[in-house]
């Protein structure tokens, strides 16, 4: 905090996103760690539980993982974001309505209704206020486009930007009190998790090592083509687990809206968790590909470190 408290001047939105996750992720700790403890007991517990539950991913993982990309994508496209104005409503619709959110993991209790329709209202919200930071970043890659192709580190990037925003949707829509009577408690909501904090934060941080370790050690990638297929394994396999999950909680769901037996659920889940298996295998391929180029490019590091320095001898 203290090279940002010495700013003068405008502060890039990169800073305003660090600064608010500092600040927040204190607060994120202390309403769940000590509130229900010593504050608040029974439903009220409960409710500040649940903004401790999401705030966890919306004031912590996420104003990170946005303040690192509106300072990387600009870096790589060589180009600054398309509007710094979008930016900021961005980050303050993240920061008004966010923190309202987390009461969504509690419908149908006891907590007051209209405690449940502001979380579900201010979910929505938030798909809209994530759809302005995603406008914003496709507007920076107009023109540019061929760098999905040719630049790995921006096509984890845009990848994640577009789970995200699929994410979010999909937030919105099983949120609602009529989606929650029937995915609640199914494998839709383990999909969905797969699908934000691997698909999205994990792919970005990801895709800042490809891009920061060759410039730390100062030698390129042992392997190119290991890039490309931890890049390929990671997107198809959280890509078919998530899709796998979400559609076996929607017949999960039916089961036991229908009120068959429960182990007739567990029947129909058989071939989708098969699936689950297959893809996590996938995805864990995609870790061991990076691990091995990792290694081996580290291995790089000495000889190129000598071959630099023998010309100066000379």
């Amino acid at each position: 905090m203290a090279p940002i408290a010495k700013v003068k001047g405008p502060m890039y939105v990169t800073l305003w996103y660090f600064m608010a996750a500092f600040i927040w992720t204190f607060l994120t700790y202390a309403m769940g760690n000590f509130m229900p403890e010593y504050f608040v007991t029974g439903i009220s517990a409960g409710a500040v539980g649940g903004l401790f539950i999401h705030d966890l991913v919306g004031l912590f993982v996420t104003p990170l993982g946005w303040g690192l990309m509106y300072y990387f994508v600009p870096i790589l496209l060589k180009k600054p974001i398309w509007s710094h104005g979008l930016s900021l409503v961005g980050f303050w619709g993240l920061a008004f309505f966010y923190p309202l959110n987390g009461i969504h993991h509690f419908l149908y209790t006891p907590i007051p209704m209209f405690l449940q329709y502001g979380a579900i209202i201010s979910t929505i919200a938030v798909e809209l206020v994530v759809t302005t930071v995603v406008i914003n970043f496709f507007a920076t890659l107009w023109g540019s486009g061929s760098q999905v192709k040719t630049n790995l580190p921006i096509r984890w990037f845009y990848t994640g930007m577009v789970l995200y925003f699929l994410t979010c949707l999909q937030c919105a829509m099983q949120t609602t009190l009529t989606f929650q009577k029937l995915i609640h408690f199914t494998d839709w909501v383990v999909g969905h998790a797969h699908l934000v904090m691997f698909g999205v934060f994990s792919m970005w941080l990801f895709g800042i090592m490809t891009h920061l370790i060759p410039r730390i050690w100062r030698v390129d990638w042992y392997s190119r083509n290991l890039c490309e297929w931890h890049y390929w394994l990671s997107t198809v396999g959280v890509v078919v687990m998530a899709t796998d999950l979400i559609l076996a909680g929607l017949f999960q769901g039916y089961s036991w809206a229908a009120l068959q037996p429960w182990d007739a659920s567990i029947d129909l889940s058989m071939p989708f968790w098969a699936i689950r298996i297959v893809a996590g295998l996938v995805m864990f391929a995609g870790f061991i590909v990076f691990a091995y180029n990792l290694f081996k490019t580290w291995q790089l590091v000495p000889r190129a470190s000598l071959q630099t320095a023998a010309p100066a001898q000379g």
